[in-house]
This record gives C-alpha cells, structure tokens and sequence, in this order.
C-alpha cells in the first residue's frame, strides 16, 4: 500500500468512526431457534469458501432461515459462479468511493436491513467489509476478534487459535448461537 492510499484507508476509517458514533443501535443475543434472517458480508474474492457458504445457505434454508450475502471482490470481473445466485449479491472494487466506501445501493439496502444476525466474514480485515458490519443495522453482529477487539464492530467475537478455515467458522457460530439462551430469567417463587 502506498503512502497516498495510507492516508485515505486512516481518513476512511475516521468518517467511519464519527458516523458510527451517531448510530443508536441496541445488540440483543438471540438464540438459533428464534432467527429468522441472516445477512453475511463477505470477502468474496476467495473463490474457495463459495462452496461452504453455498452448503451453509442452503442448511439454514431448511430451517426456514432467509440468509443474504453481500460480497466484496477487489478484481474487475466477477467469476461465473457468483452470477445468478438468488441469495447473493456483490460489489467490486471500481464501486468504492475515494475513502474505499461502496457506493452502490444495494450495498445501502444491505445496512438498512434489520438482520437477526449479521455475519462477517473479513478475515483479511478489509475495509469496505468494515464498513458495511459497522454499519449494519443488524441485531447481533458476528465477526472475527482482531487485534483492536475495541475498534471491532462485533457484540459475539470468535477467536479461532488454528488457522482461519470458514467452515470451522461457521461451524463455531452455529454451536454457540445455539447455546444462547434468549428467553427473559424466570425468577423462583
């Protein structure tokens, strides 16, 4: 990265912060019987996670959850198999603005939507990725814990000691959503 690009990555990441102050926004946990909608962002130039998105998407289908995936791919040209698919949408690098924030509607859209659960998958820690979690409207956001966990847009963190595979990821998700318990303590009597 250059000096120049340095420059606007920290100016970026400032808009983000004073925008993100502005947000009012409540976390609740919810438990994985409840969800009902999952927005995953995602860093769709890693053409090998397709494959385990795909399998995961169609899992929570059969448990009757919507899952929508916006992608960030940094090429020019998106591959074949990202085309077509219902339940996924992306954006490429030439749709970022100076400070590297995506322009395109439906990335708006995306935020503004009011997802049960957000899922990021930002491995990379990828700006635009960054953006969008930080932004999300969503009601539990779930991400990576990073090295500035105080910086991180996320109210669950995973740590993965091992190196970073999506399905582990996703798997360890699972396991712990399900683990909440979202029901109000019933007091004794």
């Amino acid at each position: 990265m250059d000096l120049f690009s340095g420059i606007r990555l920290k100016v970026a990441k400032a808009m983000l912060t004073g925008r993100v102050s502005k947000v009012k926004r409540k976390p609740s946990f919810i438990n994985l019987s409840d969800i009902k909608s999952i927005g995953i962002a995602w860093n769709a130039s890693r053409t090998q996670d397709f494959a385990v998105l795909s399998r995961f998407c169609q899992k929570m289908h059969e448990r009757n959850i919507e899952v929508t995936v916006l992608g960030y791919f940094q090429g020019k040209n998106l591959p074949d198999q990202y085309t077509a698919i219902r339940f996924l949408t992306c954006f490429k690098k030439n749709e970022l603005d100076f400070f590297y924030r995506p322009v395109r509607n439906d990335v708006n859209s995306f935020i503004r939507n009011r997802f049960d659960v957000l899922i990021t998958i930002n491995f990379e820690n990828l700006f635009p990725l960054v953006y969008v979690s930080a932004l999300s409207e969503a009601i539990l956001k779930i991400g990576l814990f990073g090295t500035e966990p105080e910086n991180l847009p996320y109210d669950l963190m995973m740590e993965l000691k091992n190196s970073v595979n999506v399905e582990d990821y996703l798997n360890q998700i699972l396991y712990y959503l399900g683990m909440i318990n979202s029901e109000p303590v019933k007091t004794a009597v």
